[in-house]
């Protein structure tokens, strides 16, 4: 965004807001960086909405292997000429700083993975491809960066989980029901802007093109979704907590362990609450104040590089 446009919307856009609401308990230096990740993250987006809207598979081709480039090397490119380069190496150098190696390496193959997601759901927008509901499920799980943000409430918590706790069923699948909620209240929410945008990533869509329903059956659809996403994380957070509780064992590591796991489920439940207020709070989604209500005003096509 050009600075009049910074001035205009961004506070309105509540990215940072978002994350503030979700790793509660975050050492503040630790959220500056997720904050910043995350405002990174939609900007990304954007751009790559643009590329797809304007028809630029080669300037989408040369930043997605920049962006894999500086994602393994971020401090050779803090000072790229392409500031969504540059912006994605200053926020992956700091996160980087908090925990170990292992954490880093695992963070970085995730969000490898996210951009080969993105690069995806670019041929299928400009083939104009609709997933099937399927499909369109195990893809989210990757655009929506699913495992990223779930990676970010460790060093929120201060604490690099061991992989028994990361990959046990009780942990993993109250974080899974954490973020399906977010990518599907987000495709409630995004359904009327990506309608009229011609969009064929969102679960709604899905459901109208392949399962015959109506715009209207659609949203009724998700909602349910949504709703049974809720009630099933609240059964899943009491058997994470239960693990949590298993891990004390009465050293100092047991306890420093179950306190973490329980920072990081209790951020599971935040992410709710955060999530539903964004999406009503947001600029982003506001789309019936918008002249175009398939180009959000913030967006700049100079500065996403149509020039």
């Amino acid at each position: 965004m050009p600075a009049d446009k910074v001035a205009e919307h961004a506070d309105g856009l509540c990215y940072t807001d978002l994350m503030a609401g979700y790793y509660m308990g975050a050492p503040d230096q630790v959220l500056q960086a997720i904050a910043d990740y995350s405002a990174w993250f939609f900007v990304w987006d954007d751009r790559h909405d643009r590329d797809v809207v304007h028809g630029r598979p080669t300037a989408w081709r040369r930043l997605r292997n920049r962006l894999h480039v500086a994602l393994d090397s971020p401090r050779d490119h803090l000072h790229h000429r392409d500031p969504l380069v540059a912006g994605l190496a200053d926020s992956t150098a700091r996160l980087y700083s908090f925990l170990g190696r292992k954490w880093n390496a695992r963070f970085a193959r995730h969000f490898h993975e996210v951009i080969e997601a993105y690069d995806r759901e670019f041929h299928n927008r400009t083939r104009k491809v609709v997933p099937t509901v399927e499909e369109y499920l195990e893809l989210r799980r990757l655009t929506f960066a699913h495992w990223i943000w779930t990676d970010l409430l460790e060093p929120s918590a201060g604490w690099e989980l061991p992989t028994r706790v990361r990959k046990h069923p009780a942990y993993r699948r109250a974080a899974l029901l954490s973020q399906e909620f977010a990518a599907w209240y987000n495709d409630l929410c995004s359904l009327p802007k990506e309608i009229a945008g011609d969009e064929v990533h969102n679960l709604g869509i899905s459901l109208i093109h392949h399962k015959g329903l109506t715009p209207e059956e659609a949203n009724a659809d998700v909602r349910r979704r949504v709703e049974k996403c809720i009630l099933d994380f609240l059964a899943a957070e009491q058997d994470a907590i239960r693990l949590a509780e298993s891990l004390n064992d009465g050293t100092q590591r047991g306890k420093q362990l179950c306190t973490a796991v329980r920072a990081c489920v209790g951020n599971m439940r935040n992410w709710f609450s955060s999530v539903y207020w964004f999406h009503h709070e947001s600029g982003r989604y506001m789309v019936d104040r918008w002249d175009d209500r398939s180009t959000p005003p913030y967006v700049d096509n100079e500065a996403a590089g149509e020039k």
